[in-house]
């Protein structure tokens, strides 16, 4: 499973960049706003000269033709950009036509797997399943990944990737992978929160804690010849 970072903010995907882990960036209106007075298109080719992946650039019309405007002014920032369109008819619409363009999207705010099926049918690149906002009303998220790749590994026809969203913890993660989502977008606290454990931060004190009292034996034994 591949692991995107979902955010706008270019530290964090220059930190994560960093660590070799990274395939792709998915940004929102929300995160957009958070960067204040940062402008949008450069924002996004910014990520592009960072992470060389898809990276998710959200439309906010409400009908079809507005979001392909959208979608076909933002798709021409970089190959690499990825229209973001609601999991609406009119966004089924927008797909449609970004498809026959050449223009890849990503239908978001996906709660339920007939929104991700009739997606993929008219051309998605990736459907996002919002895993965190289905357990916020006691639905379980996961079972919404694990059912969206049942159907799709059904239809032959199908090549739409399943990407996680709205991941809130580490274990979230690994959940999502077992279900069967082809991609994870995680935001960075929950990505550093991965990589640790107390017992791995135990072992590592415990070596150098070792390791300087080997040292401190060595200076005595040395002092005393």
């Amino acid at each position: 499973m591949k692991i995107f970072l979902d955010t706008a903010n270019i530290r964090e995907i220059e930190e994560v960049a960093s660590w070799g882990i990274l395939s792709g960036v998915t940004t929102n209106p929300t995160l957009m706003a958070r960067e204040e007075g940062a402008d949008f298109e450069e924002t996004v080719k910014k990520i592009a000269s960072l992470v060389d992946g898809p990276i998710s650039a959200e439309t906010v019309s409400e009908d079809a033709d507005g979001m392909v405007k959208e979608g076909m002014k933002f798709a021409a920032w970089h190959p690499n950009v990825v229209i973001k369109v609601p999991s609406t008819i009119e966004g089924l619409k927008a797909t449609a036509w970004l498809k026959r363009e050449g223009i890849r999207t990503n239908v978001t705010l996906c709660f339920n797997a007939n929104q991700a099926l009739l997606a993929a049918r008219a051309g998605a690149f990736v459907v996002s399943p919002f895993v965190g906002r289905l357990d916020d009303i006691s639905e379980p998220g996961m079972d919404l990944i694990q059912e969206i790749a049942e159907v799709f590994g059904m239809d032959s026809e199908i090549d739409t990737q399943i990407l996680a969203a709205s991941i809130r913890h580490p274990r979230h993660i690994i959940e999502a992978a077992k279900a069967g989502a082809d991609i994870a977008t995680v935001p960075f606290g929950v990505l550093q929160q991965s990589m640790k454990h107390p017992l791995t931060e135990a072992g590592i004190e415990r070596f150098l804690d070792d390791w300087r009292k080997r040292e401190a034996v060595q200076i005595a034994t040395v002092g005393t010849e």
